[in-house]
């Protein structure tokens, strides 16, 4: 197929340029017997022909020239434009949209695309920037303003010792909050800086789940929450300290936003080379809208409840990044005011960590 196309290139080339042969010859004769006929001079044979073929060589040369300095001066108004361009961007301006009239196809065309592209990229990640650095000074404000307040309370010497010691339980309180926050951030920055230690090895999740709730027994307990679990015999490939972790933080979260004597459903079920965690509890629930969200980062469902609980939005996104890094799937599902359900769905074999 390749050769047939060269073929018809081919012959289409020597078409063109017989059919601009052919015009310049009949403008060379028409030019020459125009000259012939102003000077009175009209030479015969060989030289009548030697200065036709001239004019055509003259005529080939200036349009070859004049398509050669149109296309440096276009081409060269095309790389200034370019240039400009990623000046402006290496400064900071994602604003930056080329209008190059070009082929798609084409190397320009190429060229210009990607740089349209790479500027809304980077535009986006710079809002992304902007609105993570926002949200890290707000969540270290306000346990600090906290800090800063009852310490300067502390001060009055007339202060009850019941309200001191209230007032320094408020502080131990916001400075856990505030290292929490710090641990979140820095294990969610090294699990996005593709060099975290991932280890996958085998190992039974039925017993990392048994022991993950076994962990958290006085919070469920206090609660007098249910523990209803069915958990089957499945093994498993992946890292079981980042594993753990994820488990951690999702039954955490239910404990934390279901009401006393709610109940919390921990279910297994396998499915040809991948298995399903079902975590479903009798909590508070959360909106449509909510549950579009949940997973990002600093993203609360409910600013009051999460305050008064010291969360800080961070939790579902490191688990959101590490059920990612092993090439596993996570998704909620939830009516207000009645109950939660997350449903993380892992493969039973390892591959190579997914970051993105």
């Amino acid at each position: 197929m390749k050769k047939w196309i060269l073929i018809l290139k081919f012959l289409s080339v020597i078409i063109l340029f017989l059919i601009v042969s052919t015009l310049f010859a009949f403008i060379s004769f028409h030019i020459t017997s125009f000259l012939y006929s102003w000077l009175g001079k009209y030479p015969q044979g060989f030289w009548q022909q030697l200065y036709t073929v001239i004019g055509v060589f003259v005529l080939f040369g200036c349009t070859v020239t004049v398509t050669f300095l149109f296309g440096a001066k276009r081409q060269r108004n095309y790389w200034e434009t370019i240039v400009d361009a990623l000046r402006r961007i290496a400064k900071g301006d994602f604003s930056v949209k080329l209008d190059l009239k070009s082929g798609e196809g084409d190397q320009f065309g190429q060229l210009i695309s990607g740089i349209n592209d790479m500027a809304i990229e980077l535009g986006e990640m710079e809002k992304m920037r902007q609105e993570f650095i926002s949200n890290v000074s707000h969540e270290i404000q306000s346990p600090l303003t906290s800090i800063n307040g009852f310490a300067k309370a502390l001060k009055n010497i007339d202060l009850p010792d019941e309200k001191r010691h209230h007032y320094l339980e408020i502080i131990e309180m916001e400075s856990k909050r505030l290292s929490k926050i710090s641990d979140n951030l820095l294990k969610l920055t090294s699990l996005e800086s593709q060099h975290h230690p991932f280890e996958p090895k085998q190992y039974r999740l039925d017993k990392q789940l048994r022991n993950v709730v076994l962990s958290c027994e006085p919070r469920w307990l206090d609660k007098n929450i249910e523990m209803d679990i069915e958990l089957g015999n499945i093994t498993i490939v992946a890292d079981e300290d980042l594993m753990n972790q994820v488990w951690m933080n999702l039954l955490s979260n239910s404990i934390k936003f279901t009401p006393n004597g709610g109940t919390i459903r921990i279910r297994i079920a396998p499915k040809n080379d991948t298995v399903t965690i079902s975590i479903i509890d009798t909590g508070i629930g959360m909106t449509e809208g909510d549950q579009q969200h949940i997973f990002e980062r600093f993203f609360k469902a409910d600013q009051s409840r999460a305050m008064s609980n010291g969360g800080s939005g961070l939790g579902l996104s490191i688990v959101k990044k590490i059920i990612d890094m092993h090439n596993g799937s996570i998704s909620v599902q939830s009516k207000l005011g009645e109950q939660t359900t997350f449903l993380t769905t892992m493969p039973l074999e390892q591959g190579e960590p997914y970051h993105k």
